[in-house]
């Protein structure tokens, strides 16, 4: 006779060990930025919410740059199952591949208009997302991504002196994202030099590069370039919308249920709000006190960078189009979007913008 007990005793068990091993999955993800910046807050938020909606089966951990493999090898890390996951944003791969740059920093809106947050509505409402996970394929690349963090626009950046027309600009030897944002202030005489962000600080001292751009106030504040610089700008065309992300290795990704995986796809939707509402208020803060604390001068960007800029992100987006059909096929969908949704959001953004400014002009005559 069989043996109730033994035999419920050995389900139990199995089904113990088959949750010990559901609970060990653990996705390592090296940054490309040290963990002390300020995308790491945002990233640890997430990864907070990918373990509380798997109830612990799934957990992330972060490692800074440099932790496994260099930045530069970062992807391939992943790709090769080298570490589980990666953090970066998706244009630093633009040497696999243009297109890229489409989702990481579309140059100039993608030529199209395109804010952050109409960037968004492309991706999750009119077929971004569907062509970003075609992307990887495109690279040839075992990899899931999940976007996780938009932003813009970036600032223009850091100067030593005020810049107040181009040919002051192209003095400066600066340091640019890398991909076709850097390659278009190339085209128009600025000495780019592209660098990981944990590379910027370090070149400011030593006199590599004498200006810079990284993000926003509150990043850029928490990278300490005010200590260095004290002219800022704030805006830049080269990334109106910026995107980071997280990388999965395919094999790790497709080992995991279709919870988990589910979990994770709306943690990383959950992410794409929760990042913009912690930047408006962090960038806030973080440029209060740049200005009034710690003796940074703001600056509007002179007129002729917009027209230059956006003319040479023009011939970039076209040549680039004519180059590559994937590209090209990205770009038109950012474009058949943007023919009805940009002329409707930004005449909507227009409002806001005008109330902001009013609001802005009461707050300095206090």
């Amino acid at each position: 006779m069989f043996d109730l007990k033994t035999i419920t005793a050995g389900a139990l068990g199995l089904t113990l060990m088959a949750s010990a091993a559901i609970a060990e999955t653990k996705i390592r993800v090296q940054s490309v930025i040290p963990t002390t910046a300020d995308e790491i807050v945002m990233l640890t938020d997430f990864a907070n919410d990918v373990a509380a909606l798997t109830d612990g089966e799934v957990t992330i951990e972060i490692l800074p740059a440099g932790a496994v493999v260099g930045v530069q090898e970062t992807l391939d890390a992943v790709d090769s199952g080298l570490i589980e996951g990666g953090f970066a944003w998706t244009h630093y791969w633009s040497g696999k591949h243009p297109a890229a740059m489409l989702f990481g920093s579309p140059v100039a809106g993608a030529g199209v208009g395109m804010d952050n947050l109409a960037f968004i509505s492309w991706f999750l409402n009119a077929g971004g997302k569907e062509l970003y996970d075609q992307l990887w394929d495109e690279m040839g690349v075992n990899v899931k991504g999940f976007m996780l963090q938009p932003n813009g626009p970036e600032a223009l950046g850091w100067f030593k002196e005020p810049i107040e027309t181009m040919a002051d600009f192209r003095k400066y030897r600066f340091r640019t994202p890398p991909g076709i944002p850097g390659q278009t202030y190339k085209d128009i005489g600025v000495a780019s030099v592209a660098m990981g962000g944990g590379d910027i600080l370090p070149a400011l001292e030593k006199g590599t590069i004498d200006a810079a751009e990284w993000c926003c106030p509150k990043p850029d504040s928490v990278f300490g370039f005010q200590k260095v610089l004290k002219h800022y700008y704030l805006q830049g065309l080269h990334q109106v919308v910026v995107n980071a992300d997280i990388y999965i290795n395919g094999d790790v990704y497709d080992s995991l249920t279709a919870t988990q995986q589910k979990a994770i796809e709306v943690a990383a939707n959950a992410s794409l709000m929760k990042s913009l509402a912690y930047r408006i208020n962090e960038n806030g803060i973080a440029l209060d006190k740049l200005i009034n604390e710690d003796g940074v001068i703001l600056h509007d960007t002179p007129a002729d960078y917009f027209t230059e800029y956006m003319a040479a992100a023009a011939k970039a987006l076209e040549t680039n189009a004519a180059e590559n059909e994937f590209f090209a096929e990205v770009w038109q969908s950012q474009k058949d979007f943007a023919r009805t949704a940009i002329p409707f959001w930004a005449g909507a953004q227009t409002s806001n913008a005008n109330l902001g400014r009013a609001y802005a002009a009461e707050l300095a005559k206090q």
